[in-house]
């Protein structure tokens, strides 16, 4: 069941919170050693939430439709007393004395914590092929990517291990393992949902968000961390007919994988279908990653030097490029990540959202990357071309599931809206989610059980 349906039987007390994270617990245990989506498990005090969640429900104090459900976080987010690590050997025994601000806002909400998603080291990759706890595996099939950098939130999510997870995403890193994956990942308006207690990647570029098994899912959990009292649930009763709809051919279609390129038309037609029109528009894209560069090689300088042993060194690699960024270059680049935010504003006088694929290309199989491990960076650049550029505006942007290759790999569909229109994106990807039945079908493991790696 997805959150929002459990959720209802939770409030009604027709389930139980302590069941619900048993079940959890028991599909992470069979599961988990083929995925390797949880780099920790939290299943005491997970429990002891549950029961303090069914205790409350019982007496009258429910808190919302997060009470008493079990999800997961990505492991770079802070939480007090349970190792937060990055997936890095770095980190491999940090213990933060404090919660991330939407780690306090989910226990405020009553959610229960299962414990952290594996995935892509420090968030530097778009594969999670590299972790100190090992790469994830997709549940398609096990023997292709999940994505990444949220690699092991996406895979978790999609495998039933639970109801959500909180990613982040600077790049595409929730979006891009939401399509891989099958699932639902919305980042929202950057600084909208607060990455204090988040362990950063590039600052002017980060943003939290959740990952899902349907839109409504995705509602309920922004609603819980955002900084807003907006009603996103509402926006998913909204009649998506007035809405005006445009395509970016020019940048974000191109080179695309022919299946891709026919699932992503075949949505497009639907959208048309229910929306007010259907236009192309064309948008200027700043691939230059000065900043990201900069941001990350400040946070690690300091650790690289004393301890460069204790990253892997493709990622050591990766944070070093930015060590030849002047303060100059640095503050230039700054200054045209405002002026692109400001200019992507214009064209919304004239659309209302922006849909693209969420991922130009079908995931890769984990062997070819291995194999040929000089392919992993310039794949992984691809795999989040068409992601990129939302972080870049700051703009809402949403992956929903839209069809499946020949080989039975998820495919993703990217819907995006002016800074602050949140409700946009989730009005037309949820009008979409109830006109398909791709959100439906589920990966064959969870059929079959545990199995070998691939």
């Amino acid at each position: 069941m997805t959150l929002t349906e459990v959720a209802d039987q939770v409030r009604k007390r027709e389930r139980s919170p302590v069941e619900l994270t048993e079940e959890c617990l028991r599909r992470i245990e069979q599961l988990n050693p083929v995925l390797n989506a949880f780099t920790t498990v939290t299943a005491d005090s997970a429990l002891a939430e549950a029961r303090q969640a069914e205790q409350e429900i019982q007496s009258g104090s429910y808190r919302g439709p997060l009470h008493g459900i079990p999800i997961a976080l990505k492991d770079l987010i802070d939480t007090a007393g349970v190792r937060t690590t990055a997936a890095s050997a770095l980190f491999a025994n940090r213990i933060p004395s404090q919660d991330a601000e939407i780690v306090r806002r989910l226990k405020g909400a009553g959610a229960v914590l299962l414990g952290k998603n594996n995935l892509h080291e420090f968030a530097y990759g778009g594969s999670s092929l590299i972790s100190h706890f090992g790469p994830m595996r997709n549940p398609w099939n096990p023997e292709y990517v999940t994505g990444g950098s949220s690699g092991g939130s996406a895979a978790a999510v999609a495998a039933e291990l639970c109801f959500a997870s909180i990613g982040t995403d600077t790049a595409g890193s929730i979006r891009e393992p939401a399509a891989y994956c099958g699932v639902v990942g919305i980042k929202a308006t950057y600084g909208l949902v607060s990455t204090e207690g988040v362990i950063p990647l590039s600052l002017s570029l980060d943003h939290v968000g959740p990952l899902t098994r349907s839109v409504a899912d995705a509602a309920v959990a922004l609603q819980a961390i955002s900084n807003t009292s907006s009603n996103y649930l509402a926006a998913l009763e909204r009649d998506p007919s007035t809405l005006r709809v445009s395509v970016p051919r020019g940048f974000f279609y191109q080179d695309l994988d022919p299946e891709i390129s026919a699932a992503v038309d075949a949505a497009l037609a639907a959208v048309a279908e229910m929306t007010a029109a259907v236009t192309e528009v064309s948008l200027e894209v700043n691939t230059d990653r000065t900043l990201q560069l900069a941001e990350s090689y400040t946070y690690h300088q300091r650790w690289i030097e004393e301890s460069p042993n204790s990253y892997h060194p493709e990622t050591l690699r990766r944070i070093r490029a930015g060590a030849k960024v002047t303060n100059e270059e640095f503050e230039q680049a700054k200054r045209e990540l405002s002026v692109q935010r400001e200019q992507i504003k214009k064209i919304f006088q004239r659309v209302d959202v922006l849909v693209t694929p969420t991922v130009p290309v079908a995931a890769p199989r984990i062997a070819d990357l291995e194999q040929h491990p000089y392919r992993l960076r310039p794949t992984e650049l691809v795999i989040l071309r068409n992601t990129r550029p939302f972080n870049v505006w700051g703009l809402p942007a949403i992956s929903v599931p839209c069809g499946f290759t020949k080989n039975g790999m998820p495919i993703g569909l990217q819907i995006a809206a002016a800074p602050g229109r949140e409700d946009l994106v989730l009005t037309l990807a949820h009008a979409y989610e109830q006109a398909t039945d791709w959100h439906k079908k589920k990966p064959e493991l969870l059929n079959r059980g545990p199995t070998s790696k691939g």
